[in-house]
């Protein structure tokens, strides 16, 4: 099955909520930097994807949707690749961007690990961040990411959207119907910090943070069908 969804948003954009949002609406699998974590295998295809995003393909098999990184850094081939799917940009402030970068993936104990482990390769060949880590530089990444975006994908096949719009932009989009349940918001800033308080992370492996993705991923699935 061909992709039907292309992320075209950064992370730290709530791409964790619309994830889970997706499933919920019937959409299928949703990659995710998550995904990556627990399938290293793919690290390979992400590399190269950038030279030839045919490398993907098989992914779509499983996955109807990509967002976040990696994929954010290949959105605009995706699009190319993939002339049916619709594109969802996530919004946020830059600033509350910047910071919540910074407190989370953007920190050095996080880029340390992550340049250090399997998944290394992946993540430089697409880096989401822009080249500097610091607050002038990443908040104009920020607005040139957004910009281009817009400039490149029709208004008919683009939405803007924020966790806290909730379900009517996002299902209208897509055409289908608005579920029961609550929207899902997913803080997972304030989980990952919670799980990375009193690690030493020169000492952190990839089964570690394996199993503390799976974890945090399995009980919020938990949560949502407990609504």
């Amino acid at each position: 099955m061909a992709l039907q969804i292309v992320g075209a948003a950064l992370p730290r954009t709530g791409t964790l909520s619309l994830k889970f949002a997706l499933e919920m609406l019937g959409v299928g699998r949703c990659y995710h930097m998550s995904e990556l974590i627990l399938h290293p295998e793919h690290r390979w295809r992400w590399t190269f994807a950038r030279a030839r995003s045919a490398l993907l393909d098989p992914l779509w098999e499983d996955y109807h949707a990509t967002l976040d990184a990696p994929s954010c850094a290949l959105w605009k081939p995706l699009a190319r690749r993939f002339p049916q799917a619709k594109v969802i940009l996530t919004r946020r402030d830059p600033e509350r961007w910047y910071e919540s970068v910074m407190e989370t993936v953007g920190s050095p104990d996080h880029v340390r690990f992550t340049l250090r482990s399997p998944l290394a390769p992946a993540a430089l060949a697409n880096p989401p961040f822009g080249l500097r880590l610091e607050r002038q530089a990443m908040v104009r990444h920020f607005e040139r990411y957004g910009d281009e975006v817009r400039k490149t994908i029709a208004a008919d096949r683009l939405l803007e959207f924020e966790a806290k719009d909730g379900w009517d932009p996002l299902c209208q989009f897509l055409g289908v119907p608005v579920p029961e349940q609550p929207f899902p918001h997913v803080n997972d800033r304030d989980a990952m910090n919670a799980a990375a308080a009193g690690m030493d992370f020169s000492q952190l492996t990839l089964a570690d943070v394996q199993q503390a993705t799976r974890r945090f991923i399995d009980a919020q699935r938990q949560s949502l069908l407990s609504r």
